[in-house]
């Protein structure tokens, strides 16, 4: 099978006295459309930043693209194709749609001319081709959403980690989301996702790691990870377990 696209091993970090990222290893194969969940504080969002070179690790490694890459510098890792989104959206407001993701496609496009082309196609993808001369500031919470999905996308990326690109959003907007997200995975590009809206884990995960005070508790299947007493115990509760398990049945 060879060697996976990302792979981290033994990775720590601590702040102080909190261990928020223990001993954690896991690996992600190219092409694949993969979660990271578990309860708020788990340390999920660390861990990106670990993998993505936002923050140094306190001890082990990552691997991405067969190249040691630990502690290496964001800019460097998404010039070799690792992009992140992030919780909290921040566009830049007094530009346009198109502006914004001509950012992300400057990464590899030196002409202005060719990132906004490049910034019109990438939008239609995500579905805001029809707001591209819209000021960001005047988006919608949802259209924000999509823009930041936009931007990571535009530079090219081989591994997108998203950070909880639902969050926020009401239930028919995450369902008009959920054919983005697979849309992308679908398109080549690899990605692995933090996400606290376990419908949409159930429904786009092939693969999912269940995080715990900063330590892995479990992995597997969606159907697996949500039949796992620690993983119950941990972050679901029996009743949401169930319902998840009920409607995975139903869609099966």
């Amino acid at each position: 099978m060879g060697e996976p696209l990302l792979a981290i091993a033994g990775l720590s970090r601590s702040f102080g006295g909190l261990k928020a990222v223990q001993d954690v290893s896991l690996s992600v194969r190219e092409g694949s459309l993969s979660a990271l969940i578990g309860p708020n504080g788990a340390g999920k969002t660390t861990l990106f930043a670990l993998m993505s070179g936002f923050l140094k690790p306190d001890a082990g490694t990552v691997r991405f693209a067969g190249e040691d890459i630990t502690g290496r510098e964001p800019h460097r890792n998404a010039a070799m194709g690792m992009t992140r989104t992030f919780q909290i959206v921040k566009p830049f407001a007094a530009q346009t749609v198109r502006e914004n993701i001509a950012v992300g496609v400057h990464l590899h496009v030196r002409g202005r001319a060719a990132a906004l082309q490049r910034a019109e196609e990438v939008a239609t993808q995500v579905g805001l081709g029809a707001q591209l001369d819209k000021a960001a500031s005047d988006l919608t919470v949802a259209g924000r959403k999509r823009l930041e999905l936009a931007r990571a996308l535009a530079t090219r990326p081989r591994l997108l980690l998203l950070d909880e690109v639902l969050a926020g959003l009401n239930p028919q907007e995450i369902a008009e989301m959920m054919p983005v997200v697979r849309g992308i995975a679908g398109s080549g590009v690899t990605v692995l996702m933090i996400e606290h809206v376990m419908q949409a884990v159930m429904n786009l995960a092939e693969h999912v790691w269940v995080l715990a005070q900063g330590r892995l508790i479990a992995e597997g299947s969606p159907a697996e990870v949500t039949s796992n007493d620690k993983v119950v115990e941990a972050y679901l509760g029996h009743g949401t377990a169930a319902r998840l398990r009920k409607a995975a049945g139903a869609n099966a």
